[in-house]
């Protein structure tokens, strides 16, 4: 076994009941030379989970200390899948989707078919997560089918031992969409691994190693979320895409790191620092310091039950817009867009007519390194793009990113 890698919290998943919104990952003709989608199922928690932000706090907090990511499936609300075949003839896994992490692996609950595109490389895989947990398993290659157009040959995939299965129950694995640098010290024998993306690259299926994320809002009429593999989906957005640089300072820079300032409305709450973009956080988690400043401009008191600011009808009346400014550019998420969404209040353990911010602690005070995160919350208002090609995050506004739906 090699050592462990230190990951965010990765806790026993309960016997959950998942409300399906969308069917399970189909595939969209190509959108461009080179370019080619992948639709996302995603689900609900239904039972009522009252720590979104004391998980995300942990997830952060163990990418703060320098370890790798993924997904805290014990306490994520909304949960993006896709279904991936493994194998020639594939069989077919359902993945949790994570920019945080790197290693695609399977095994969870569906046991890996063996085909004549199967290699054992007798290498190990190890995976330590906070809270005691881990992932084990053996390394192999093998054909992987992200659809007809994303087909990969001789793919490194991670296959969990039998003691997995108690970590996630009706999801099958990771599909592992971070920077290759997160496979370091994960494989037995191995520096690095080659992600998908790197391979789908590397095999002329894509001609940049781009990825494009799309999440429509949970509380909108078309919940829904894709993949855009090789570019992005110009059908999505409505304006042009703007980038940032991968930031310099670390820990952030391991990951979809990026600089940021953030204000609420004009008074500045974090100046420019780094942070990280990331789909398997639920909420938009900034420096304790950012944090105070926003809960007394907004007037917020902490609620014991969710662990969440909550507001009242008057002040959310009175709620001004936040403004992240990245790149040079500033992106404006409306006060409708900085509350959780209603309909979903019971998912949180929260009551019918609470008005809850999504603007959590992260923790820390600023100069952690890592003193943001735009998760979900944000990544529903505006479209992101993840380019390896040219170590650059973009975002662009959607037709969700004024909208009135929470």
């Amino acid at each position: 076994m090699i050592p462990s890698t230190s990951f965010s919290s990765f806790l026993a998943l309960p016997a959950l009941a998942l409300l399906s919104l969308s069917v399970s990952a189909l595939s969209h003709p190509r959108a461009a030379s080179g370019t080619a989608a992948l639709k996302l199922a995603v689900s609900i928690n239904s039972y009522g989970i009252k720590n979104i932000a004391a998980a995300d706090r942990a997830r952060i907090q163990a990418l703060q200390a320098g370890g790798s990511s993924s997904v805290n499936a014990n306490n994520t609300i909304m949960i993006y899948t896709a279904d991936i075949g493994v194998g020639s003839p594939e069989t077919y896994y359902t993945l949790l989707v994570d920019t945080g992490s790197s290693l695609t692996w399977i095994g969870a609950n569906k046991a890996y078919m063996q085909t004549n595109t199967s290699h054992d490389t007798h290498n190990q895989f190890y995976i330590a997560y906070a809270g005691g947990s881990s992932i084990d398993g053996e390394e192999y290659t093998d054909t992987v089918t992200l659809n007809s157009d994303l087909v990969i040959v001789n793919q490194s995939i991670g296959v969990a031992s039998a003691s997995a299965a108690s970590n996630l129950r009706g999801l099958d694995g990771m599909l592992g969409l971070g920077p290759v640098g997160l496979t370091q010290g994960i494989i037995s024998n191995t520096d690095e691994v080659a992600t998908v993306m790197d391979n789908l690259y590397a095999q002329k299926t894509i001609s940049s190693e781009v990825l494009g994320v799309f999440f429509a809002p949970a509380s909108s009429d078309d919940s829904s979320g894709e993949l855009t593999f090789g570019g992005y989906d110009t059908s999505k957005i409505t304006g042009d895409i703007s980038y940032v640089s991968i930031t310099s300072t670390s820990p952030a820079n391991s990951y979809w790191g990026i600089d940021q300032s953030i204000s609420y409305g004009s008074t500045s709450i974090l100046d420019e620092t780094a942070g990280i973009v990331d789909t398997g956080t639920t909420l938009i988690l900034i420096a304790t310091d950012a944090f105070d400043k926003y809960k007394s401009a907004t007037g917020a008191t902490l609620d014991n039950s969710t662990e969440l600011l909550k507001i009242s009808s008057d002040q959310y009346d009175q709620l001004s817009s936040l403004y992240f400014t990245t790149g040079g550019v500033t992106y404006e998420l409306t006060p409708n867009g900085q509350i959780w969404p209603r309909s979903l209040n019971s998912a949180i353990g929260g009551t019918a007519k609470g008005i809850y911010l999504i603007v959590a602690d992260s923790g820390s005070n600023s100069g952690s390194g890592l003193d943001f995160t735009n998760g979900y919350c944000f990544l529903e208002r505006f479209y992101s793009v993840y380019d390896t090609t040219n170590s650059r995050v973009g975002f662009a506004t959607t037709e969700y990113t004024y909208a009135t739906t929470n």
